[in-house]
Protein backbone atom coordinates (compact mmCIF):
# COMPACT_ATOMS: atom_id res chain seq x y z
CA UNK A 1 0.00 0.00 0.00
CA UNK A 2 2.73 2.12 0.77
CA UNK A 3 4.09 1.94 -2.80
CA UNK A 4 0.37 3.32 -4.29
CA UNK A 5 0.83 6.11 -1.35
CA UNK A 6 4.01 6.80 -3.42
CA UNK A 7 2.85 6.59 -6.65
CA UNK A 8 -0.31 9.01 -6.04
CA UNK A 9 1.99 11.61 -4.04
CA UNK A 10 4.21 11.60 -6.91
CA UNK A 11 2.04 12.51 -9.34
CA UNK A 12 0.34 15.31 -7.04
CA UNK A 13 4.13 16.63 -6.03
CA UNK A 14 4.72 17.02 -9.91
CA UNK A 15 1.13 18.45 -11.18
CA UNK A 16 1.87 21.15 -8.48
CA UNK A 17 5.52 21.60 -9.38
CA UNK A 18 4.67 22.00 -12.84
CA UNK A 19 2.13 24.93 -11.33
CA UNK A 20 4.40 26.67 -9.75
CA UNK A 21 7.12 26.38 -12.12
CA UNK A 22 5.27 27.29 -14.94
CA UNK A 23 5.77 30.71 -15.01
CA UNK A 24 9.71 30.50 -13.87
CA UNK A 25 9.56 28.71 -17.21
CA UNK A 26 8.10 31.02 -19.67
CA UNK A 27 10.05 34.00 -18.31
CA UNK A 28 13.43 32.17 -19.07
CA UNK A 29 11.87 30.44 -22.55
CA UNK A 30 10.71 34.29 -23.44
CA UNK A 31 14.81 35.50 -22.33
CA UNK A 32 17.25 32.87 -23.34
CA UNK A 33 14.84 30.35 -25.90
CA UNK A 34 14.41 27.28 -25.85
CA UNK A 35 16.88 25.94 -23.51
CA UNK A 36 16.43 25.69 -19.57
CA UNK A 37 15.43 22.01 -18.73
CA UNK A 38 12.64 20.84 -16.22
CA UNK A 39 12.58 17.45 -15.07
CA UNK A 40 10.02 15.84 -12.73
CA UNK A 41 11.07 12.54 -11.41
CA UNK A 42 9.58 9.63 -8.58
CA UNK A 43 10.94 6.32 -7.21
CA UNK A 44 8.83 4.12 -6.34
CA UNK A 45 9.17 0.42 -4.89
CA UNK A 46 5.76 -0.25 -6.26
CA UNK A 47 7.31 -1.14 -9.93
CA UNK A 48 8.65 -4.54 -7.94
CA UNK A 49 5.52 -5.53 -5.95
CA UNK A 50 7.31 -5.06 -2.72
CA UNK A 51 7.24 -2.53 -0.07
CA UNK A 52 9.69 -1.21 2.40
CA UNK A 53 13.35 0.05 3.00
CA UNK A 54 13.94 3.20 0.39
CA UNK A 55 9.50 3.38 -0.36
CA UNK A 56 9.39 6.15 -2.42
CA UNK A 57 11.87 9.78 -4.00
CA UNK A 58 10.38 12.46 -5.25
CA UNK A 59 12.68 15.01 -7.14
CA UNK A 60 11.82 18.57 -8.97
CA UNK A 61 14.66 20.17 -10.73
CA UNK A 62 15.26 23.07 -13.25
CA UNK A 63 18.31 23.63 -15.18
CA UNK A 64 18.93 26.63 -16.11
CA UNK A 65 19.81 28.17 -19.97
CA UNK A 66 23.34 28.23 -20.81
CA UNK A 67 23.33 31.72 -21.08
CA UNK A 68 21.81 32.66 -18.36
CA UNK A 69 24.73 31.44 -15.68
CA UNK A 70 26.28 34.97 -13.99
CA UNK A 71 29.55 35.77 -14.91
CA UNK A 72 30.75 35.79 -11.45
CA UNK A 73 29.85 32.00 -11.36
CA UNK A 74 31.44 31.14 -14.35
CA UNK A 75 35.04 32.92 -12.78
CA UNK A 76 34.20 30.97 -10.26
CA UNK A 77 33.92 27.89 -11.87
CA UNK A 78 37.38 28.23 -13.45
CA UNK A 79 38.74 27.66 -10.18
CA UNK A 80 37.02 24.30 -9.53
CA UNK A 81 40.46 22.06 -10.75
CA UNK A 82 38.23 19.44 -12.67
CA UNK A 83 36.23 21.85 -14.36
CA UNK A 84 36.75 22.51 -18.19
CA UNK A 85 37.11 26.20 -18.99
CA UNK A 86 35.58 26.10 -22.08
CA UNK A 87 32.79 23.69 -21.69
CA UNK A 88 29.51 25.40 -21.31
CA UNK A 89 28.08 25.92 -17.57
CA UNK A 90 24.80 26.07 -16.47
CA UNK A 91 23.27 26.22 -13.08
CA UNK A 92 20.77 23.53 -11.37
CA UNK A 93 18.00 24.08 -9.13
CA UNK A 94 16.00 21.19 -7.30
CA UNK A 95 14.00 20.29 -4.45
CA UNK A 96 13.12 16.20 -3.47
CA UNK A 97 11.88 13.89 -0.58
CA UNK A 98 12.97 10.67 -0.12
CA UNK A 99 11.21 8.28 2.45
CA UNK A 100 12.87 4.63 4.23
CA UNK A 101 10.63 2.51 6.16
CA UNK A 102 11.43 -1.11 7.37
CA UNK A 103 9.81 -3.82 5.45
CA UNK A 104 6.66 -4.55 8.01
CA UNK A 105 4.92 -0.86 8.20
CA UNK A 106 1.79 -2.20 10.50
CA UNK A 107 4.15 -2.62 13.68
CA UNK A 108 4.02 0.37 16.50
CA UNK A 109 7.66 -1.07 17.23
CA UNK A 110 9.60 -1.57 14.46
CA UNK A 111 12.11 -4.55 14.45
CA UNK A 112 15.45 -3.20 15.52
CA UNK A 113 16.90 -5.35 13.09
CA UNK A 114 15.58 -3.97 10.26
CA UNK A 115 16.35 -0.21 8.60
CA UNK A 116 14.60 2.45 10.51
CA UNK A 117 12.10 4.50 9.51
CA UNK A 118 13.73 7.64 8.09
CA UNK A 119 12.87 11.04 6.00
CA UNK A 120 14.95 13.43 4.15
CA UNK A 121 13.86 17.01 2.64
CA UNK A 122 16.40 19.00 0.57
CA UNK A 123 16.73 21.80 -1.88
CA UNK A 124 19.87 21.66 -4.04
CA UNK A 125 22.04 23.82 -5.83
CA UNK A 126 24.33 22.88 -8.73
CA UNK A 127 26.60 23.53 -11.43
CA UNK A 128 26.82 21.83 -14.03
CA UNK A 129 30.25 21.78 -17.15
CA UNK A 130 29.07 20.27 -20.20
CA UNK A 131 30.73 19.52 -23.63
CA UNK A 132 30.57 16.71 -25.94
CA UNK A 133 32.69 14.56 -24.17
CA UNK A 134 31.92 15.08 -20.34
CA UNK A 135 29.64 16.20 -18.11
CA UNK A 136 31.29 17.70 -14.81
CA UNK A 137 28.22 18.37 -11.69
CA UNK A 138 28.84 19.87 -8.21
CA UNK A 139 26.05 19.75 -6.19
CA UNK A 140 24.99 21.45 -2.37
CA UNK A 141 22.06 19.61 -0.80
CA UNK A 142 20.84 21.19 2.22
CA UNK A 143 17.59 19.95 4.48
CA UNK A 144 16.52 18.18 6.86
CA UNK A 145 16.50 14.05 8.36
CA UNK A 146 13.77 13.40 10.89
CA UNK A 147 10.24 14.56 11.95
CA UNK A 148 10.95 18.07 10.19
CA UNK A 149 11.21 16.56 6.81
CA UNK A 150 7.76 16.00 6.94
CA UNK A 151 8.44 12.71 5.59
CA UNK A 152 6.54 10.57 8.22
CA UNK A 153 2.96 12.74 8.18
CA UNK A 154 2.93 12.85 4.82
CA UNK A 155 3.02 8.83 4.98
CA UNK A 156 0.39 9.12 7.19
CA UNK A 157 -1.92 11.52 5.98
CA UNK A 158 -2.09 9.65 2.02
CA UNK A 159 -2.50 6.62 3.83
CA UNK A 160 -5.15 7.86 6.25
CA UNK A 161 -6.77 10.03 3.52
CA UNK A 162 -6.56 6.70 0.24
CA UNK A 163 -7.73 4.41 3.61
CA UNK A 164 -4.37 2.13 2.87
CA UNK A 165 -2.86 0.14 6.11
CA UNK A 166 -1.35 2.83 8.93
CA UNK A 167 1.96 3.34 8.88
CA UNK A 168 2.25 2.68 12.62
CA UNK A 169 6.26 3.26 12.95
CA UNK A 170 7.14 6.66 12.11
CA UNK A 171 7.24 7.61 15.98
CA UNK A 172 10.41 5.62 15.84
CA UNK A 173 12.24 7.54 12.84
CA UNK A 174 15.49 8.85 12.72
CA UNK A 175 15.76 12.18 14.91
CA UNK A 176 15.83 15.71 13.55
CA UNK A 177 19.15 16.27 12.40
CA UNK A 178 20.10 19.28 9.69
CA UNK A 179 21.59 17.52 6.41
CA UNK A 180 24.42 18.58 4.10
CA UNK A 181 25.68 16.68 1.20
CA UNK A 182 28.56 17.89 -1.34
CA UNK A 183 28.77 16.60 -3.88
CA UNK A 184 30.72 16.15 -7.32
CA UNK A 185 31.03 13.22 -10.51
CA UNK A 186 32.13 13.08 -13.78
CA UNK A 187 30.78 11.48 -16.70
CA UNK A 188 32.63 10.76 -19.80
CA UNK A 189 30.13 10.18 -23.26
CA UNK A 190 31.55 8.77 -26.25
CA UNK A 191 33.89 7.39 -24.60
CA UNK A 192 33.17 4.45 -26.50
CA UNK A 193 31.20 4.19 -29.72
CA UNK A 194 30.37 1.93 -32.60
CA UNK A 195 27.19 1.02 -34.80
CA UNK A 196 25.82 -2.49 -34.38
CA UNK A 197 23.33 -4.09 -36.90
CA UNK A 198 21.73 -0.26 -37.64
CA UNK A 199 21.81 0.88 -34.10
CA UNK A 200 24.00 3.09 -31.88
CA UNK A 201 26.13 1.84 -29.35
CA UNK A 202 28.02 4.16 -26.64
CA UNK A 203 29.38 3.70 -23.60
CA UNK A 204 29.72 6.29 -20.24
CA UNK A 205 31.60 5.65 -17.68
CA UNK A 206 31.29 7.53 -14.46
CA UNK A 207 32.92 8.44 -11.48
CA UNK A 208 32.61 11.04 -8.00
CA UNK A 209 32.16 11.40 -4.31
CA UNK A 210 29.72 12.74 -1.51
CA UNK A 211 30.89 14.11 1.36
CA UNK A 212 28.33 15.46 4.23
CA UNK A 213 26.10 14.02 7.48
CA UNK A 214 23.31 12.51 5.48
CA UNK A 215 25.65 10.52 2.87
CA UNK A 216 29.55 9.74 2.36
CA UNK A 217 30.14 7.17 -0.10
CA UNK A 218 32.77 7.16 -3.19
CA UNK A 219 31.68 5.40 -6.36
CA UNK A 220 32.46 4.66 -10.04
CA UNK A 221 30.42 2.91 -12.84
CA UNK A 222 29.09 2.34 -16.22
CA UNK A 223 26.54 2.59 -18.35
CA UNK A 224 25.68 1.20 -22.31
CA UNK A 225 23.07 2.34 -24.66
CA UNK A 226 21.66 0.92 -27.58
CA UNK A 227 19.53 2.58 -29.92
CA UNK A 228 18.43 4.76 -32.61
CA UNK A 229 19.84 8.83 -33.42
CA UNK A 230 21.32 8.26 -29.60
CA UNK A 231 20.82 11.94 -28.20
CA UNK A 232 23.49 14.02 -26.32
CA UNK A 233 22.71 13.26 -23.05
CA UNK A 234 24.71 11.36 -20.37
CA UNK A 235 21.60 8.84 -19.09
CA UNK A 236 18.32 8.85 -17.50
CA UNK A 237 18.48 11.53 -13.90
CA UNK A 238 17.84 9.28 -10.71
CA UNK A 239 17.80 10.67 -7.02
CA UNK A 240 20.90 10.22 -4.75
CA UNK A 241 22.57 7.76 -3.72
CA UNK A 242 22.43 6.07 -7.31
CA UNK A 243 24.25 5.22 -10.62
CA UNK A 244 23.85 8.85 -11.91
CA UNK A 245 22.61 10.45 -14.82
CA UNK A 246 21.79 13.84 -16.06
CA UNK A 247 18.95 16.56 -16.21
CA UNK A 248 20.71 17.49 -19.43
CA UNK A 249 19.65 16.28 -22.61
CA UNK A 250 20.20 18.03 -26.24
CA UNK A 251 18.29 16.01 -28.89
CA UNK A 252 20.00 15.87 -32.25
CA UNK A 253 17.02 15.06 -34.21
CA UNK A 254 13.24 14.93 -33.84
CA UNK A 255 12.88 11.33 -32.46
CA UNK A 256 15.04 9.33 -30.69
CA UNK A 257 15.55 6.54 -28.56
CA UNK A 258 17.61 3.98 -26.58
CA UNK A 259 17.80 0.90 -24.22
CA UNK A 260 20.40 1.18 -21.70
CA UNK A 261 21.97 -0.76 -18.98
CA UNK A 262 24.07 0.41 -16.09
CA UNK A 263 26.22 -0.72 -12.95
CA UNK A 264 28.04 1.32 -10.23
CA UNK A 265 29.45 -0.03 -6.82
CA UNK A 266 29.52 2.58 -4.05
CA UNK A 267 32.28 2.26 -0.92
CA UNK A 268 30.33 3.42 2.12
CA UNK A 269 31.78 5.33 5.10
CA UNK A 270 28.33 6.84 6.12
CA UNK A 271 24.05 6.68 5.54
CA UNK A 272 22.31 8.21 8.06
CA UNK A 273 19.24 6.22 7.35
CA UNK A 274 21.36 2.91 8.08
CA UNK A 275 23.81 4.96 11.07
CA UNK A 276 21.18 6.74 12.71
CA UNK A 277 21.89 10.51 13.80
CA UNK A 278 25.51 11.85 14.09
CA UNK A 279 25.38 12.83 17.42
CA UNK A 280 22.62 11.74 19.47
CA UNK A 281 20.92 8.27 19.40
CA UNK A 282 18.47 6.80 17.45
CA UNK A 283 17.39 3.73 15.54
CA UNK A 284 20.51 1.62 13.37
CA UNK A 285 21.55 -0.55 11.98
CA UNK A 286 25.19 -2.78 10.84
CA UNK A 287 25.53 -1.07 7.01
CA UNK A 288 27.13 -2.93 4.29
CA UNK A 289 30.40 -0.83 3.73
CA UNK A 290 30.11 -2.10 -0.12
CA UNK A 291 26.74 -1.28 -2.46
CA UNK A 292 25.84 -2.36 -6.06
CA UNK A 293 23.39 -1.02 -8.22
CA UNK A 294 22.15 -2.53 -11.24
CA UNK A 295 19.54 -0.81 -13.86
CA UNK A 296 18.13 -0.91 -16.87
CA UNK A 297 15.65 0.57 -18.80
CA UNK A 298 15.06 2.92 -21.96
CA UNK A 299 14.30 6.57 -22.79
CA UNK A 300 12.70 7.98 -25.52
CA UNK A 301 13.15 11.76 -26.94
CA UNK A 302 10.67 13.29 -29.17
CA UNK A 303 11.34 16.99 -29.60
CA UNK A 304 11.88 18.82 -26.68
CA UNK A 305 11.06 15.96 -24.55
CA UNK A 306 12.61 12.94 -22.86
CA UNK A 307 10.50 10.09 -20.86
CA UNK A 308 12.38 7.57 -19.37
CA UNK A 309 12.08 4.18 -16.76
CA UNK A 310 14.77 2.82 -15.22
CA UNK A 311 14.50 -0.55 -12.90
CA UNK A 312 17.11 -0.85 -10.36
CA UNK A 313 18.39 -3.85 -8.28
CA UNK A 314 19.97 -2.87 -5.26
CA UNK A 315 22.40 -4.95 -3.17
CA UNK A 316 21.92 -5.84 0.40
CA UNK A 317 22.70 -2.54 2.27
CA UNK A 318 22.82 -3.83 5.87
CA UNK A 319 23.38 -6.75 7.75
CA UNK A 320 20.56 -9.18 8.18
CA UNK A 321 18.39 -7.28 5.22
CA UNK A 322 17.05 -10.69 3.84
CA UNK A 323 17.01 -10.12 0.07
CA UNK A 324 18.05 -7.26 -2.45
CA UNK A 325 16.01 -4.47 -3.32
CA UNK A 326 14.39 -3.50 -6.44
CA UNK A 327 12.51 -0.30 -7.33
CA UNK A 328 11.42 1.84 -10.26
CA UNK A 329 12.44 4.77 -11.42
CA UNK A 330 10.39 7.31 -14.13
CA UNK A 331 11.32 10.85 -14.97
CA UNK A 332 10.35 13.41 -17.67
CA UNK A 333 12.47 16.29 -18.92
CA UNK A 334 11.04 19.04 -21.29
CA UNK A 335 13.79 21.96 -22.98
CA UNK A 336 11.65 25.54 -22.49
Amino acid sequence: MASRFGFRLSLTALAAAALLLGPVCEANAAESGRDGILTFQFENDLFSNKDGHFTHGTRIAWMSPENSVPEWVRDAAGHVPLFDARASKRIVWSLGQSMYTPEDIGRADPDPNDRPYGGWTYIGIGLVSVDDEQLDNLELNIGMVGPASGAGAVHRAWHDAFGFPEPRGWDHQIGNEPGINLIYDRKWRNFHRFDLIGLEVDATPNAGVTLGNVFTHAQAGLTVRLGQDLPADYGPPRIRPSLPGSDYFMPERAFGWYLFAGVTGRAVARDIFLDGNTFADSPSVDKRPFVGDFQMGFAVTVGDVRLAYTHVLRTREFEGQGESDQFGSLSVSARF
